[in-house]
């Protein structure tokens, strides 16, 4: 049981640090390099469909980080478990004070609602997110090294 765990939390943990890369690294890049009212609408359009996936994923990773360090006490690498759930625990204080209000106004933005100030709500939405990323990395790279 605890071997499926360990298993079954790297996969969900390691799934989620690549889809926050790839946001990251790969579409905010293609978005901010869209036409601005198409950059807007696209940052709107992530922001609503990943809004809506994210807390389910974040949360269900710390329970199941939670669950591996629960059943897996008394084994080797159990500090580590901890530690990667502390960072998880991190992200979603993160997520919870920092980048989800930006994106709670983001995507009810339109071209035509959208504040002045929309480029500079989203460049700190981005560099949060870019500390958020390497916290879950971070703790998805202490969960595989728990699991050697």
């Amino acid at each position: 049981m605890l071997n499926a765990t360990e298993v079954v939390t790297t996969v969900i943990v390691g799934l989620m640090v690549g889809v926050e890369f790839s946001v990251a690294f790969v579409m905010s890049r293609i978005l901010n390099a869209l036409p601005e009212d198409s950059s807007q609408l696209g940052h709107a359009h992530g922001g609503r469909m990943l809004g809506a996936v994210m807390p389910f994923w974040y949360i269900g990773s710390l329970v199941l980080v939670g669950i591996w360090a629960a059943a897996g006490w008394h084994h080797h690498g159990a500090g580590l478990v901890v530690t990667a759930g502390v960072l998880l625990i991190l992200s979603v204080i993160m997520s919870l004070l920092l980048l989800v209000p930006i994106n709670n106004r983001n995507k009810t933005w339109t071209p035509e609602n959208r504040p002045e100030d929309w480029r500079e709500q989203m460049n700190r939405w981005e560099r949060w997110h870019y500390v958020r990323v390497a916290v879950i990395v971070a703790a998805f790279a202490l969960l595989v090294t728990a699991l050697a």
